[in-house]
């Protein structure tokens, strides 16, 4: 059964007093207040809040705060005197080459490329994934 007789109804837009606007602006504010926190709390969206703020900045002829970046104060380093360090040289020299490691399913495959080939290494694998 059709109750509305063919008129659609159209959804009304709220429309807020000053006092409400000024009293929500001034929450947005305050410092460590979020606008969506104070979007919730008065139902109402986020971005028309910050349409507000702006408007209201504009009317005073405000320029809009830079944000407040607040960085912890930074550590106290003592003077220390340097201590050296006997390290022992390893008798194990560095491989200098490219390690690929290739897996599918249950099956590994490592691949070792020298690194003064680094360029041959690059074409292979270009083929390799085509």
């Amino acid at each position: 059964m059709n109750t509305t007789d063919g008129y659609t109804a159209r959804r009304r837009r709220r429309q807020h007093s000053a006092e409400f606007k000024a009293k929500v602006v001034a929450a947005c504010r305050k410092p460590g207040v979020s606008m969506a926190a104070v979007g919730l709390a008065n139902g109402l969206n986020a971005n028309l809040l910050r349409r507000w703020v702006v408007a209201e900045e504009q009317a005073q002829g405000a320029k809009v705060p830079a944000p407040v970046i607040v960085s912890p104060a930074p550590a106290r380093v003592e003077n220390r005197a340097f201590i050296p360090i006997q390290v022992e040289s390893s008798t194990v020299t560095p491989t200098r080459e490219i390690t690929i490691e290739l897996r599918r399913g249950a099956t590994l495959v490592k691949v070792g490329w020298p690194l003064v080939a680094a360029g041959d290494c690059a074409a292979w694998l270009r083929e390799l994934l085509r």
